[in-house]
């Protein structure tokens, strides 16, 4: 075993019909066993009852933190059913009792699958052990709520905050503005605005907010008003303020008028700061002038402010769509030679994506490998899009050998891998793809995803097609287990 925790270790004995599973750790000097996050995401990936599991994580003299328990969620993210029932097993612990951030942890996963009762469970079980919930709590569950189409639901959680003893003020407020302004609700957002004004005095934050959201929608006209407006009230624009209608500017494609306003920002000596570069570089690459973009960086140097791993990931971004991936290669180069600052998981992923998008998978998948030079390691996004492009290049096998990889708990596969592997297994027609595929829609189901209609539909269609009735109708029952519309269709 090497230093720190061991390996999980499966016992094969076998009684009445079960596993037992225990956990092998390295003693923190107190006889306590340690094992590693991985390790018991791991264990409780693998096990098929909960009694086991329940008595490997309580007989083991495991010292349970909240820094351990929010590890194992964090890595059991991407199989929800899993992740909660880990959660709630440590719930029934003698001795344990959750932080308010592991039930943050385990709202988030509940709503997003959809299961609210749980997740409005896990608020009573809050407030019963005098741990909340605090805003932070009804932010999370606003945020699902509207980032599945439900904002008017979130709107009455808001409201509802003051009869679960935590009552609203500004922040919690313009938090629920930015939650809807996000999800694209700007007109539900500036409506809330103007009914409860008011009551909470919106500030400089709130204003910003919804122009922010009339600019996400293109609509900087409209983002200009809101600004105006604000200066009407007394209420002096922030430098926030001028970055976000730059931004609109450049979202809505008006380069001259964002060229304009920047001028007109220097001319008034406003504060030029990372975040206005960063969006000149971004917003002049993304319209086609690089070379625009890279004068903006340089300028950006010569004034002294200090580049971001936002500003160079925006460059890379803009060079390996409007560019030449091997300038951007060059650029993250240069970003670890000046060691101004380390590339992040964004910075992999963009030059990553831009070799897969030219065919060079091996390059790409040699980034993969050097992430754990910066203490990184390759996320969901990332097996996404090696994935995505093996399968587009006809390399399926490949594709599935990437997937099999993410099986060990150390990054689990979300809804987009799934549907991308469905896809990909369409592709050859072959029999065995399309129980590949059926397999794959199986397992998503039951890691907590909710596939499409039109996903069940598919598989459900190439099996039949091939020959595959039996597997067809187990499809079927599925289907109907996850409240879909069961097709007449004779099998």
């Amino acid at each position: 075993m090497g230093k720190g925790s061991k390996m999980l270790e499966k016992c094969g004995k076998v009684g009445r019909g079960r596993k037992y599973y225990r956990l092998a750790g390295a003693s923190n000097g107190e006889g306590v066993e340690q094992p590693s996050d991985g390790s018991i995401a791991k264990l409780v990936l693998e096990s098929e009852w909960a009694v086991e599991v329940e008595e490997a994580l309580w007989k083991g003299r495991i010292e349970w933190k909240a820094e351990l328990v929010n590890k194992v969620l964090k890595r059991l993210w991407n199989h929800g059913p899993k992740a909660l029932q880990f959660f709630k097993h440590l719930d029934r612990h003698p001795t344990y009792i959750h932080s308010p951030s592991s039930f943050h942890h385990a709202i988030d996963i509940a709503a997003r699958m959809h299961d609210y009762n749980s997740a409005w469970a896990f608020f009573s079980r809050m407030r019963s052990l005098r741990c909340g919930p605090s805003p932070k709590s009804f932010a999370i569950l606003a945020e699902r709520y509207a980032s599945n189409g439900k904002p008017h639901r979130a709107v009455r959680a808001f409201l509802s905050m003051h009869l679960h003893g935590c009552p609203q003020d500004l922040h919690s407020f313009n938090t629920l503005l930015d939650i809807l302004c996000k999800s694209h609700r700007v007109d539900m957002a500036h409506h809330l605005f103007k009914t409860l004004f008011s009551r909470f005095k919106p500030d400089a934050v709130s204003y910003n907010i919804i122009a922010n959201g009339y600019c996400l929608l293109k609509r900087t006209p409209l983002a200009l008003q809101v600004l105006k407006e604000m200066v009407h009230r007394g209420i002096q624009p922030t430098l926030v303020s001028y970055n976000t209608l730059l931004k609109g500017y450049f979202r809505s494609n008006q380069i001259k008028d964002a060229w304009a306003f920047y001028l007109e920002m220097q001319k008034r000596k406003c504060q030029i700061d990372v975040v206005t570069y960063t969006t000149m570089i971004h917003g002049f690459g993304v319209a086609g002038d690089v070379k625009k973009s890279r004068r903006v960086f340089h300028e950006m140097v010569k004034e002294g402010v200090v580049p971001s791993v936002a500003t160079y990931n925006a460059l890379i971004q803009v060079l390996c769509k409007k560019d030449t991936v091997e300038n951007a290669v060059l650029v993250f180069e240069d970003m670890v030679t000046e060691g101004v600052c380390l590339p992040n998981l964004v910075t992999y992923n963009l030059v990553i994506r831009g070799l897969c998008h030219v065919g060079d998978m091996e390059r790409a998948l040699g980034f993969m490998g050097r992430m754990e030079e910066h203490g990184l390691r390759p996320s969901v996004q990332t097996y996404n899009v090696v994935i995505r492009y093996f399968c587009d290049a006809g390399e399926i096998e490949k594709g599935l050998d990437m997937f099999g990889k993410m099986g060990d708990g150390s990054c689990l596969p979300n809804l987009d891998t799934y549907n991308v592997l469905i896809s990909a297994m369409f592709m050859r027609k072959k029999s065995e793809d399309l129980v590949v595929a059926g397999k794959l829609l199986i397992e998503m189901v039951d890691r907590g995803f909710l596939p499409r209609k039109f996903t069940f539909n598919r598989v459900l269609d190439g099996l039949v097609i091939t020959g595959n009735q039996e597997f067809a109708k187990e499809i079927l029952r599925m289907q109907s287990r996850c409240g879909r519309i069961v097709r007449r269709l004779k099998l």
